[in-house]
């Protein structure tokens, strides 16, 4: 799976909900799950949003490799 849509599904949110979060578009949000890369910018905001829900989320999270299973 993505790592940005798994990060979505642990959060429990829409891609819209995480957009705006992000502050981008929920196209944004859909691009990064089909492994688009995601920005540095983008990945500090999303970290952020995680924060707000008392989640951590991490750079390396982030920018995991798809084909690895998920930790």
């Amino acid at each position: 799976m993505n790592p940005i849509k798994a990060i979505r599904e642990r959060l429990g949110v829409t891609q819209a909900e995480l957009a705006q979060g992000m502050n981008c578009s929920q196209s944004n949000v859909s691009f990064y799950e089909k492994g688009q890369t995601v920005p540095p910018q983008a990945a500090k905001a999303l970290i952020a949003f995680a924060a707000e829900r008392e989640q951590v989320v991490t750079f390396d999270q982030i920018y995991a490799d798809s084909t690895q299973p998920a930790a």
